[in-house]
């Protein structure tokens, strides 16, 4: 099978999310799959395989996405595109998610009360809260997620999470950078159409 866009995801958490957004983002008639990885390492390994493995259609966008963790965002995207560019692929998009997946939750918290069916208000009511106004500059997005929510396990919770969270109200500025890319994909795929 061939794909307009081939998603490289550094962990299945990353998968569960996208596969609930993107529908919502990309038309039918734009083909793409999301591939999930088991960290860093193995999507660094498993790059230059994927883009040789789809050379045969050369229309084929692939996007990147990966943790920042406690990387230096620029440093990371640079060490990623070097990693396409010597596989022969120059026309990847890489998305660095500032810093932790968890991140875009505490962009909505709204999206992790009604996953876990809290009194109405009790976490959105945070929103405008300093570090939840720019859950991109917290170093542990993870730590603070679990003090909002105690019973937060990433990859179980992150499919509870994902079906709520909003496309436009989302405070995390990496989300909203996301979405613009894939946004700005979708009318490239269609204008070339």
């Amino acid at each position: 099978m061939s794909y307009d866009l081939i998603f490289l995801l550094e962990e299945p958490s990353i998968k569960i999310v996208l596969e609930e957004i993107l529908p919502t983002l990309i038309p039918d008639e734009v083909h793409y799959i999301c591939i999930a990885h088991q960290g860093k390492q193995d999507l660094a390994k498993s790059i230059p395989k994927k883009i040789k493995a789809f050379q045969f259609k050369p229309a084929t966008k692939f996007v990147i996405v990966h943790d920042q963790d406690s990387h230096d965002c620029k440093t990371l995207k640079a060490d990623l595109l070097k990693i396409c560019q010597n596989a022969g692929k120059l026309d990847v998009s890489i998305r660095i998610i500032c810093h932790e997946l968890e991140s875009w939750f505490l962009g909505d918290l709204a999206a992790v009360e009604k996953a876990y069916a809290l009194k109405p208000k009790s976490l959105s009511s945070k929103q405008d809260q300093r570090k939840f106004r720019d859950p991109d500059q917290l170093n542990s997005a993870k730590q603070e997620l679990r003090k909002l929510v105690r019973e937060y396990y990433p990859a179980t919770h992150a499919k509870a999470i994902a079906p709520h969270l909003s496309l436009a109200d989302n405070k995390s500025h990496s989300f909203q950078v996301f979405l613009a890319g894939i946004r700005k994909l979708v009318n490239d795929k269609r204008e070339a159409n």
